[in-house]
């Protein structure tokens, strides 16, 4: 096919044009179609019969009652502890969104098919972006294209928003959902009708030495730190805050931690005025006294401890190792005791369910312990096939959490399948039930958090993730075959969660 004749290849409602797949939507009244499909299939599958309001275990033992969700280990096994005293294990989904298919189309427009104008009724799903941490639209500003909510409208008519709102939660419960996890509409989960957890980004000024997958470190010793917690809290407190649907926060979200040396080595090779730069050399000053003590114990030839200030080269890694773990360890304990005690302050009955360490990459054992000591619940993304052997360092007794897991395949139009590939949608089924089977089975494991709610936008978002991770498609159409294992896995939680006891 030549260039001239491929373009547009996204059609009006966000699809590749070029393929056809089961599901795939090709006319409106295929939204009306499917809208009246799912509500049958919603009455016939009203949800698990054995869970509470809250989705806790109603059959299960009746533990002490709190009014709000807390933790407990139980037999063996952590677990989490609803309002009403009910054993609960968080089986949620992240991004709960309306705009989760939103796309760049500046400089492209020319790849989409029939955009409806400004004059149309969808004039209101154009928007501006700036956030691209990498891709071709990093550092830019761009327009923007929301086909979800597009697309939403064409099947719920004007009052799409509150109509989407409403059906979600009717689909978690069928689907045997518990959580609307990270990074979801406030008007879904103020609804009550399904616990949910709050996403908390720290600010202040960045540790300018150090680096990230992301964002760079917080800085957690200046001050600037605290207050920006403080901050984005006080927004929670008429409403999360003493919310008994509200389990807890998630703070940040997969900072690089790096090994047990990076984040003191960044301190170092930041500007002097560096507030964490500023602490470590006064410890390093009530340690050694004189810069010649450190010199000899670094190997080292500061001229003086303003010269260590002023310098921006790295140490000698291995010669001041021990003084490096050193400060890490402390600079850890700063950033979770000072979200802690933030917390304990602006929202004393919520859980802290730590930040979302990325498992594998960007962490190491300092940070988890730190994590341990301050959080109730550590939390980790992991992307495998299963969660069976994950476990917190020797030593650490701690619940934790999986916020993000996903499955994708290329059999419904979608060009990247994330970070897990499976060959179809048969198979992203199974890998489903396995990997939240592992989680059960872990005696520390609380929860898992599918990431995400509907799929990417076929063109990438900001930073060109593309991925075909969705429970749903761009056209608000359930994947059967995943949706099938969410209910079968909800259906049996707390019996898989037994059954695991017993062995």
């Amino acid at each position: 096919m030549e260039e001239s004749e491929f373009f547009p290849f996204i059609d009006e409602y966000g699809q590749f044009r070029y393929a056809d797949w089961p599901g795939k939507t090709t006319s409106l009244q295929d939204f009306a179609t499917r809208k009246e499909e799912e509500a049958q299939d919603l009455s016939r599958n009203p949800g698990p019969s054995d869970w509470n309001s809250f989705g806790g275990w109603l059959e299960g033992p009746h533990l002490e009652a709190s009014g709000h969700f807390r933790v407990e280990k139980h037999r063996g096994k952590w677990w989490l502890v609803d309002p009403e005293g009910r054993l609960f294990w968080s089986h949620g989904v992240d991004v709960v969104t309306t705009h989760g298919g939103t796309t760049p189309i500046t400089d492209r427009k020319h790849w989409f098919k029939d955009l409806l104008g400004a004059d149309s009724p969808f004039a209101g799903f154009y928007g501006t972006g700036a956030w691209a941490p990498r891709g071709y639209y990093q550092g830019k500003r761009y327009e923007t294209y929301n086909f979800t909510g597009a697309n939403l409208l064409r099947k719920y008519g004007d009052d799409w928003q509150q109509e989407f709102a409403e059906v979600t939660q009717r689909r978690l419960r069928s689907w045997g959902l518990n959580t609307v996890g990270n990074w979801s509409d406030e008007a879904v989960y103020r609804l009550r009708r399904t616990p949910y957890v709050v996403s908390i980004t720290t600010g202040g000024t960045v540790l300018e030495g150090s680096e990230g997958f992301w964002r760079k470190f917080p800085d957690v010793f200046d001050p600037g730190f605290k207050e920006s917690v403080e901050r984005r809290l006080a927004r929670e407190k008429e409403s999360s805050a003493d919310d008994p649907w509200c389990i807890g926060y998630f703070v940040d979200n997969e900072l690089s931690w790096g090994d047990e040396v990076s984040l003191a080595l960044a301190a170092l090779t930041s500007p002097p005025g560096q507030a964490a730069k500023k602490a470590f050399v006064d410890d390093l000053r009530t340690k050694y006294a004189s810069i010649e003590a450190l010199n000899g114990a670094w190997g080292s030839s500061y001229a003086s401890w303003n010269d260590l200030l002023e310098s921006r080269q790295a140490p000698d890694a291995t010669k001041a190792r021990d003084d490096l773990a050193r400060f890490y360890v402390r600079l850890a304990d700063t950033y979770f005791r000072t979200i802690r005690d933030v917390l304990a302050d602006a929202a004393p009955r919520k859980l802290y369910l730590g930040t979302r360490f990325g498992y594998g990459w960007e962490v190491n054992e300092s940070a988890v312990r730190a994590a341990a000591r301050y959080c109730d619940v550590v939390s980790f993304n992991i992307y495998r096939p299963d969660v069976e052997d994950v476990r917190a360092p020797e030593g650490v007794d701690k619940p934790l959490i999986i916020g993000e897991f996903h499955f994708g395949a290329l059999d419904r139009g979608m060009f990247h399948t994330g970070l897990q590939p499976v060959e179809n949608q048969i198979q992203r089924g199974e890998a489903y039930r396995r990997y939240v089977r592992s989680a059960l089975g872990n005696p520390s494991i609380v929860g898992t958090h599918w990431f995400q709610f509907g799929d990417q936008a076929t063109t990438g978002r900001g930073d060109d993730e593309n991925y075909q991770i969705g429970l749903l498609d761009v056209c608000d159409t359930p994947y059967s075959e995943t949706i099938q294992a969410t209910r079968n896995i909800g259906a049996h939680i707390y019996e898989y969660r037994l059954e695991a006891e017993q062995r």
